[in-house]
């Protein structure tokens, strides 16, 4: 393998929440290093298969030489079109880790990190054609402002949206030192981190167009789970987690839940378990994990 990416979150939880039967069919959407790809593999059967899909170009290096697996190197809101493709309608158990794998973070060329130098990139597949640079160079004062409310959660996103429309006026804001100067008056000392990963986390989620991929997604699930199938999902901010627990909750993003003739809510998952957040000791072993948030879902067999 070529790459090195770090120890998955949530590892074990997330796969026993699949109930991972021997023969059964899976889906790891989020491949990444492959982490929770070799966990399911470790407890299928010779007769078990594993789809996974990942984006970006990267993690193909990390394939794994199994003939129970298969990468498709797509955006996970095409699940259902590529399983189509290969031959399957149903599945036992589908897997998502949501957010940005360590791998992406460490690399500067990236642009995801805060902690380095980079170009303002911020694609997780190089065949997207809007980077974080054409969001930050391009975008409208009210487009900018409403990706940095809505995605970012920041309260003055007004005057930081008035910010970098004045900075990319005198030159192109090239850099992620570039965008951290232009918002320079908006990083007080002892918060300056945490508000430029809200920019990041707010920029990145627009380039990608996340939100609405993994709610593409999630319309997917119930009609590719099989009954009784399992949906074990992390995600890492509240944005993502809303729309996981809604989603179970009702079957849809807004509004309430559809009833059925004689009143009673009418929809296809049930939530298995509480809500699971890793340990003291995963936290100190992988900073990563800190936000992570672990929901399990069964499709209802009736």
């Amino acid at each position: 393998m070529g790459t090195t990416y770090h120890s998955p979150v949530l590892l074990r939880p997330s796969v026993d929440g699949l109930n991972v039967r021997e023969n059964g069919i899976y889906v790891d959407v989020t491949f990444g290093g492959g982490g929770h790809s070799k966990e399911i593999l470790k407890r299928l059967g010779p007769e078990g298969k594993l789809f996974a899909f990942d984006q970006d170009e990267d993690a193909v290096e990390n394939a794994i030489e199994d003939d129970r697996f298969r990468l498709i190197p797509e955006n996970f809101r095409f699940m259902a079109r590529f399983l189509k493709f290969y031959g399957i309608r149903k599945v036992d158990g589908i897997l998502a880790d949501f957010g940005v794998s360590s791998h992406q973070f460490d690399r500067p060329d990236r642009g995801f990190s805060t902690r380095f130098e980079g170009d303002l990139d911020m694609r997780m597949s190089k065949r997207n054609t809007v980077s974080a640079y054409a969001v930050v160079n391009s975008y409208s004062y009210g487009d900018l402002r409403s990706v940095l409310f809505q995605y970012g959660e920041l309260r003055n996103a007004n005057a930081m949206a008035q910010a970098l429309i004045e900075a990319r006026e005198e030159a192109p804001i090239k850099t992620t030192g570039h965008l951290k100067q232009a918002l320079r008056q908006f990083l007080p000392k002892f918060k300056e981190h945490k508000i430029l990963a809200q920019v990041y986390q707010a920029i990145r989620i627009e380039v990608n167009q996340e939100l609405e991929a993994i709610k593409e997604f999630l319309l997917q699930v119930p009609g590719i789970l099989d009954k009784g199938g399992r949906l074990s999902v992390i995600s890492y901010h509240s944005l993502e987690d809303r729309l996981v627990k809604r989603f179970v909750q009702t079957g849809k993003f807004e509004g309430e839940a559809e009833k059925d003739f004689y009143g009673n809510i009418d929809v296809p998952l049930k939530k298995v378990g509480g809500l699971i957040i890793p340990s003291k000791e995963e936290i100190a072993l992988n900073n990563r994990a800190r936000s992570a948030k672990l929901r399990i879902a069964e499709r209802k067999w009736i």
